[in-house]
């Protein structure tokens, strides 16, 4: 069942969950995000940033995903992960896209502010909700690259200026994560992060869940975070396991043995990441 990303987060965040966003670029993808929810009996977001279009295509992402929630009983949300011009955004809204995320988050306040609100105009007629970014994480991600030097976290009073000026559904903060494997010990500022959803009534989004701790992710969700983004691990689930399957002595070519052990791999980590998320929430299993 396809939804918007404003249905699936406003009762995340009123009910202390999360829901997991996963990053897609094929129908095997798909199928293993949202097998995974249908096994938890949650909702779920499948989203693709400017790589995955790169590598698959818009429409054919948006059709994959248009069929996979069609066939499922699994509330599914078909988000633009981090949209990094207006032009991307409308075509994503054009193809049947039920959210956007524009990340203008490397510009000057008033300028990230403007270009959202743009985003906002383009998508509300059509019933597509926006998420936002405000701070800038550290690593790389789709065509950015952020130094530690260069991330800097969400400024609260910032952040409540900037919902209201913007009318944004979902506001991604800075608040120690990172895109990426870390090459350090994630440490999350749940002071920062606490203090930013006191004063942002809007779900908030946690990018950079792969490697995250657990405990951390746990602690975020109940100060506030309604979605968490995992790419990194659940490529790296498919990566492992085509490795791994091919180490097998009986192993022979072919669609099962080789794509369906990624598949198989990386439902199971979809399904525990949405199990994390879900915290104590008694209407998942």
């Amino acid at each position: 069942m396809l939804r918007t990303l404003e249905e699936v987060l406003k009762p995340a965040r009123a009910g202390g969950y999360a829901v997991g966003a996963f990053e897609f670029w094929s129908l095997d993808s798909a199928q293993a995000i949202v097998e995974a929810a249908e096994t938890v009996g949650a909702p779920v977001i499948l989203q693709a940033g400017p790589f995955e279009i790169e590598f698959a295509g818009l429409q054919a992402l948006s059709e994959i995903a248009l069929r996979v929630a069609d066939n499922s009983q699994a509330e599914v949300a078909l988000h633009l992960d981090h949209g990094d011009t207006i032009d991307l955004a409308a075509a994503a809204i054009d193809a049947g896209f039920t959210s956007v995320m524009i990340d203008a988050s490397a510009l000057p306040y008033e300028e990230n502010r403007d270009v959202t609100r743009r985003v906002v105009e383009l998508a509300r007629p059509r019933g597509v909700s926006v998420e936002a970014e405000l701070g800038r994480l550290a690593g790389a991600e789709a065509r950015s690259d952020v130094s530690e030097e260069d991330a800097m976290q969400t400024d609260p009073e910032e952040a409540r200026r900037f919902v209201e000026e913007t009318d944004v559904d979902a506001l991604a903060v800075a608040v120690g994560t990172a895109h990426g494997l870390y090459a350090y010990e994630p440490k999350l500022n749940l002071a920062r992060l606490a203090e930013v959803a006191s004063k942002v009534a809007v779900p908030l989004v946690l990018h950079g869940g792969s490697g995250t701790p657990d405990n951390q992710v746990a602690e975020a969700i109940q100060l506030g975070i309604a979605k968490v983004n995992v790419c990194t691990e659940f490529i790296a689930a498919f990566g492992r396991a085509y490795a791994a399957a091919q180490e097998e002595r009986s192993f022979k070519y072919n669609v099962p043995a080789l794509f369906g052990a990624g598949k198989a791999a990386a439902r199971e980590l979809a399904a525990a990441k949405i199990r994390l998320f879900a915290g104590t929430n008694e209407r998942w299993a």
